[in-house]
């Protein structure tokens, strides 16, 4: 069993999926991190999804914004949870303009893989508008 605290763990877990997954483009690391009746109460379409869904997902946001990164701001863990606020940005591949959106995120962590999220998050806006 490891020496780091269960709490840093789910911390280190849905932090390194961010990078991961958004920033470093690996859709395969929802495989890794992602149990298999994983669910995202609140994925695209604002409609129950799982893994395969949110995979489409960010596959689509790649795309559309090639240069997707998401920065973790804050995170509170507590138990199971994991809370975070982040910020996301990118360049719209077809207008060349420079988007960000902001969200709050938790996720339940069971047996070492993200079991749910829930999230609340702006829509895309261009960078400095309000």
């Amino acid at each position: 069993m490891s020496d780091v605290p269960e709490i840093e763990r789910n911390t280190r877990l849905v932090t390194g999926h961010f990078e991961d997954f958004v920033n470093r483009k690996d859709l395969d690391a929802i495989a890794r991190n992602m149990a298999a009746d994983f669910l995202d109460h609140d994925g695209p379409g604002n409609h129950a999804v799982g893994v395969a869904e949110d995979r489409a997902m960010m596959a689509r946001m790649h795309a559309t914004f090639p240069d997707l990164h998401v920065a973790v701001l804050d995170s509170v863990a507590q138990g199971d949870r994991v809370v975070v606020r982040n910020q996301w940005t990118g360049t719209h591949a077809d207008t060349g303009r420079r988007m960000e959106c902001h969200g709050f995120v938790m996720w339940r962590i069971a047996g070492g893989k993200i079991a749910e999220r829930w999230a609340t998050v702006t829509p895309m806006q261009p960078v400095g508008s309000s």
